[in-house]
């Protein structure tokens, strides 16, 4: 450890109380997607950042654009904090959106609830705890190690759990940043390399209604969505010998996630619409995928009924990220710093999950998933009751992002 690392660590140390408050201030602003009105919780962030000394730029994105993704309103946020000519800009992501809170809470969801030495509310984990991260690695840096070169930016998005387009997609495609390294929100333990891309499909099947007491006068979508369901359900046997050799991710996975049809308990049904997800392992071609999967739902429904009309739309298609040498220099230093700081090696792997990281390295910038949590998701209650992060790792985590910014930033 230098002298640099320890004032880092000092420092962060001596603010803590102040960042678990600017994380409870951000837990208790609610961001549920839907309905996504994530805007207000921008202008919050905002606000507290300016008390930092920090400005904000707001890049609002057109509001039918946000609407027909499924959401009401996405303002994102960059912070730019440029030390001097020369050296890497290094981008720091987090997401603030997040599922609903649903049932089961003991603890208020937007509270901010601290007990035990963890902090409690929807998103607290994933991932408005790296909001704090890596806010507060920031003003160590330039409070105790201010760089003679290079700079740092708060990338504060909000359209990560519909596919991130309009998050970081939206400042990427638009050149509104381009860093030259990136480390996105994640948890203390494991250093996130790759992971899972994602399709996500709308099928609708048209029969004809018709009265149940005359069936042979319709033609039944609901026994054609059955046999769909067979073969849908049964294609996994075959996803399931598709092996990645990525640390961290199996197989591919086909799965159903919700089923709308029908008119009446007397009718038979003329329409059944499936929502369907097919997770693809790195090793797969997204194209390809996804043409499989129409093959196999015009199979399934013709060898049923050939009167029944399939109709399909794209609601995502995320792809995979494949592990890249060019992050190296982020895995060796966050690995080299969480050693003396968590007393372990955190591992490189991938994840099943898909992640707004695929966008940026898309974008040809190397990332990393790291910041503030456990070793699993589920440790973490994420996206179910009583989520949660507990306070030693938003500590220990926040000093690993600050040490990786003072050795990596200057070049």
């Amino acid at each position: 450890m230098t002298d640099r690392h320890a004032a880092l660590d000092a420092w962060i140390d001596a603010h803590f109380d102040e960042q678990v408050r600017f994380l409870q201030a951000l837990v208790q602003v609610p961001t549920d997607t839907p309905p996504g009105n994530n805007a207000p919780h921008a202008q919050r962030t905002a606000e507290l950042l300016a008390g930092f000394g920090y400005t904000a730029e707001h890049h609002p994105v057109p509001e039918p654009m946000v609407q027909a993704q499924g959401m009401a309103t996405i303002t994102n946020l960059i912070v730019r904090r440029r030390f001097g000519d020369g050296g890497r800009t290094v981008a720091l992501n987090a997401h603030g959106d997040v599922v609903p809170p649903g049932e089961g809470w003991t603890h208020d969801p937007y509270g901010g609830e601290v007990v035990d030495g963890r902090l409690f509310g929807r998103a607290a984990a994933v991932s408005k705890s790296d909001f704090a991260t890596y806010t507060f690695a920031l003003r160590a840096l330039e409070a105790a190690a201010r760089p003679a070169r290079g700079g740092v930016e708060l990338h504060f998005t909000y359209d990560e759990e519909f596919g991130g387009e309009l998050g970081p997609g939206w400042l990427l495609s638009h050149g509104l940043t381009k860093p030259d390294l990136l480390i996105a929100a994640g948890f203390s333990y494991q250093v996130v390399t790759a992971h899972n891309g994602c399709l996500q499909l709308e099928v609708t099947l048209h029969g004809l209604a018709s009265h149940a007491a005359y069936p042979d006068t319709g033609v039944d979508a609901l026994q054609a969505a059955n046999a769909l369901l067979t073969a849908l359900y049964a294609h996994n046997a075959v996803l399931r010998e598709r092996r990645s050799a990525v640390p961290g991710i199996t197989h591919p996975y086909l799965n159903i996630g919700l089923i709308e049809g029908g008119s009446n308990t007397n009718v038979i049904p003329g329409t059944v619409s499936l929502k369907l997800d097919r997770r693809m392992i790195p090793e797969e071609d997204a194209a390809a995928v996804e043409a499989e999967v129409r093959a196999l739902v015009e199979r399934a429904v013709t060898a049923h009924d050939p009167r029944v009309r399939v109709e399909m739309r794209r609601m995502l298609l995320a792809r995979a990220l494949q592990p890249q040498s060019a992050n190296a220099p982020l895995v060796d230093a966050i690995q080299r710093h969480a050693r003396v700081l968590f007393g372990e090696v955190p591992p490189v792997a991938g994840t099943p999950l898909y992640t707004d990281l695929r966008l940026y390295g898309e974008h040809g910038v190397p990332a990393v998933m790291y910041g503030a949590g456990p070793r699993t998701v589920l440790e973490s209650n994420a996206k179910r009751a009583d989520e949660h992060v507990v306070l030693d790792d938003l500590r220990r985590a926040t000093k690993v992002v600050a040490r990786v910014l003072a050795d990596l930033v200057e070049g």
